[in-house]
């Protein structure tokens, strides 16, 4: 084992990318084809050939990113990407109160500007900025990337679940995203720990509220993998923080979308017989077999310490050890808004993301259409499959659900 990121550096970076081009387009594209030929040799017999070929191209870029870091490396939070429809989105230092402003003065994590994004449902032009619409919805999309990639750009293969869900949900007219701060750990510059990103996205929530004049009942914010998990924090500050006599903090949005959420960055659901392992073959992460996991985990908490990842409610709100520190009134998700959330029937967090389900379902209620909690499993799918336009049928009738469910709760 190099470690992590032995290859982050030039000259070694541009050799191992030129030996692995080689490597994989004479060697490893051959092989992954004639394996994924046979339906008995494929990870699920029930895939078709696409799907077992692409899910070995996926898991083998992984590895290389393990190897020299993102390839290309994701713009970030110190530039605007031209081209797109981008503003900077100004600090909200006095929103951070609580517990949250606590850490972040602990990890040295201050509020700073950020790039937002706008992406317009096709075939729109609505300018930067402009106030909603009767009756308009915005989608808030959070990225995933497990906190360590992936950016916030409409460019950002990412992008595309916003573009889905408006193509097939109207009263969304256009999705706003943000450059969250990407967290580094060793052998990296450590930097962004928790709750950088969270800091980030209550400024990014501020913007659509109080300054292009979203009611919090017609946002709906989404989050992807990581951006999941972000999405529940975001949520959880806000209720945390209401009726505070010291600052006006905005109500909760209107609804949560939560698609494929990394739910427990601890280590909880790593048990033997459980779909961290036995969902290996089926899925692209990588879990921890070059130390992928552990770097995020190391990344995400910072001097917060790796107990975090295991006990804090804000970082893994479906961790199977109790929640420490809580502030709850009622349950962990007492007073969230409705939630659909989605897992894929092969991917290695369907464990955790049905714990998800049970406690908020527990602490909120389920039921179908205008039910507080809506769970949909899509048998066979991996990991946060809506960023794929190859995984069907799957990808359609899931965002059509999401579509009805949406529509149901306007009703």
């Amino acid at each position: 084992m190099l470690g992590y990121h032995p290859f982050r550096y030039q000259p070694f970076r541009g050799l191992y990318l030129t030996y692995q081009v080689v490597l994989t387009t004479l060697v490893w594209v051959p092989i992954w084809t004639l394996i994924s030929l046979p339906p008995f040799l494929r990870p699920r017999a029930s895939w078709d050939f696409r799907r077992a070929f692409w899910v070995r191209v996926l898991r083998h870029l992984g590895y290389v990113e393990t190897m020299v870091g993102s390839v290309p490396a994701p713009p970030n939070h110190t530039a605007l990407v031209e081209g797109v429809k981008g503003l900077w989105i100004e600090p909200v230092p006095h929103l951070i109160v609580g517990e949250i402003k606590e850490t972040a003065v602990a990890d040295n994590v201050q509020a700073i500007r950020i790039p937002g994004y706008w992406t317009d449902t096709k075939g729109s032009d609505i300018p930067i900025g402009q106030a909603p619409i009767l009756g308009e919805k915005v989608l808030y999309h959070l990225h995933g990337g497990g906190y360590v990639a992936l950016s916030g750009n409409p460019r950002d293969p990412t992008a595309a679940i916003g573009r889905q869900v408006m193509r097939y949900y109207k009263p969304i007219l256009r999705t706003f995203s943000i450059e969250y701060r990407l967290s580094q750990a060793l052998p990296n510059t450590p930097a962004n720990p928790f709750p950088a990103a969270l800091i980030d996205a209550i400024a990014g929530y501020n913007y659509l509220v109080n300054v292009v004049g979203f009611s919090q009942a017609d946002i709906i914010v989404q989050g992807d993998s990581a951006g999941g998990n972000l999405a529940i924090a975001l949520t959880r500050y806000l209720l945390d923080n209401q009726g505070r006599s010291d600052v006006d903090i905005p109500a909760p949005p209107g609804a949560l979308l939560l698609l494929s959420p990394w739910a427990d960055i601890g280590t909880s659901h790593e048990r033997p017989n459980s779909t961290f392992y036995t969902f290996t073959n089926s899925d692209y992460i990588l879990a921890d077999k070059y130390g992928d996991l552990a770097y995020k985990r190391a990344a995400i908490v910072g001097p917060f310490g790796l107990g975090a990842a295991e006990t804090n409610r804000y970082i893994s709100p479906a961790s199977l050890h109790p929640i420490a520190n809580s502030n709850t009134k009622g349950g962990l998700f007492k007073g969230f808004p409705r939630t659909f959330i989605n897992a894929g029937g092969a991917e290695m967090l369907r464990d955790q993301i049905r714990t998800l389900r049970k406690k908020m379902v527990e602490d909120m209620g389920e039921g179908e259409g205008k039910g507080q909690v809506e769970y949909y499993e899509a048998p066979d799918a991996i990991h946060d499959y809506l960023v794929f336009n190859w995984h069907e049928p799957e990808r359609t009738e899931t965002l059509k659900r999401i579509a009805e469910w949406l529509g149901a709760g306007s009703a």
